[in-house]
């Protein structure tokens, strides 16, 4: 039995990139564990916080620190293979795992990408996981479709900031909606970022405007 070809996609333009290492390495962790070396071959390939893709050597030592890499770390050489597209033994690769957590990868580009170039990829696709990734529209589906749901408003950036006057009717009308405590949370993250549980009208200001 030939064994598969893993590519491990992970780090990302996100807020999440952390937490990406931190999911991929347990990934890792587990496909190359001595119950699976006669299965899997792994390639990860990591993508920088400022969008450049970088093979297996780098990868290799982003799953081994835990740490994410700056451009600035790389010695010439490494920088030299540094990509901005899949290298050539990509081609090689069975399944796809694309372990990128928040926009830029959790919400459906990679996966629209990774259809592109049909090749078979791990979790949800396109669709799945643009509305996912979307609170709001993830909430207007789960409606549409009778869900029961907490109550909720929502607020758009262009809101909080455009027009100070309405700032604070902006304020009144979700106290009236939801009361304290409740949660502010953004629109496209995970894993807990972002989030902040209010009590008072301050602390809503501040939630807010972060």
């Amino acid at each position: 039995m030939s064994k598969q070809k893993i590519g491990l996609l992970f780090g990302g333009r996100s807020g999440e990139h952390e937490v990406s290492i931190s999911s991929a390495r347990a990934i890792a962790n587990a496909l190359t564990a001595e119950s699976n070396q006669a299965k899997y071959d792994l390639l990860p390939i990591y993508i920088q916080k400022n969008g450049s893709w970088c093979g297996a050597e780098v990868a290799q030592q982003v799953l081994l620190s835990g740490i994410p890499l700056q451009t600035e770390e790389l010695s010439v050489g490494v920088l030299s293979n540094q990509l901005w597209q899949f290298p050539q033994e990509a081609s090689e690769v069975d399944v796809w795992f694309p372990i990128l957590h928040g926009p830029n990868g959790e919400d459906g580009t990679v996966q629209g990408l990774l259809k592109l170039m049909q090749v078979p990829f791990v979790g949800s696709g396109v669709l799945g996981s643009a509305i996912g990734m979307d609170k709001i529209a993830m909430k207007q589906v789960f409606a549409q479709v009778g869900l029961p749901q907490v109550r909720y408003t929502t607020v758009t950036r262009s809101q909080i900031w455009s027009n100070p006057c309405v700032y604070p009717k902006l304020c009144d009308d979700i106290e009236a909606a939801l009361g304290y405590p409740c949660f502010v949370k953004p629109a496209n993250l995970g894993s807990s970022v972002g989030i902040s549980k209010v009590r008072t009208r301050s602390q809503l200001e501040t939630a807010l405007d972060s």
